[in-house]
């Protein structure tokens, strides 16, 4: 009696690694390039969400390729996509708020390292402390002073005297000066509240 033939079974289908395929070729020359392809095709094809969704993983890469992707995302056409993940950079955890801002200003590229600076002041007192702190020590003072400037600029005197509390003797005569920089009103307003504050900013 012959075998009976046993039923054919579908193979599995190979995953889609597509919209994986960028990240996984890593922060290198590579992945810069597939990232940008990716992004391309999917504003010709109109998925705004997904090319969203990949500028925010792109701005976790390590700092030091963010310089580069700038480069290749303008080159591109992308400006735009830039200062979508300019905007997302600047909700990176602090020290990775500096990092990304030292790695732009090392590669001179201030305008977009002041806007990041900018972007970032919005966060809490205590975070914008720790990411100048971490400015200052590796060695990027202009960035750091870039960044409390902006501070000073949109947030009030009583919230700079809880920022000047991280490290009195480093943080104050900073905010001072750029409080100063900015206005004589903004300077007053921060004397006061620095000799009014309970308890003193030592």
């Amino acid at each position: 009696m012959p075998a009976t033939p046993e039923p054919d079974v579908p193979a599995a289908p190979e995953p889609d690694v597509r919209a994986a395929a960028p990240l996984a070729a890593g922060p290198g020359p590579g992945g810069i390039a597939a990232v940008i392809g990716e992004l391309l095709g999917l504003r010709a094809q109109g998925r705004g969400g997904e090319a969203h969704a990949l500028l925010c993983e792109a701005a976790a890469w390590p700092a030091g390729r963010l310089p580069g992707l700038a480069d290749e995302l303008v080159r591109a056409g992308l400006a735009a996509d830039w200062a979508t993940l300019l905007w997302e950079a600047a909700s990176l955890p602090p020290e990775r708020l500096a990092a990304a801002a030292a790695a732009l200003g090392e590669a001179g590229r201030y305008a977009d390292c002041e806007a990041l600076l900018r972007q970032g002041a919005a966060r809490p007192a205590a975070e914008i402390a720790e990411a100048a702190l971490a400015l200052a020590g590796s060695g990027r003072t202009r960035e750091a002073d870039a960044l409390l400037g902006a501070f000073v600029k949109v947030r009030t005197a009583e919230e700079a005297v809880r920022l000047a509390r991280r490290d009195p003797q480093w943080l104050t005569p900073r905010l001072l000066r750029a409080a100063e920089a900015l206005s004589g009103t903004h300077h007053r307003d921060l004397v006061h509240a620095l000799r009014v504050a309970k308890p003193p900013v030592q």
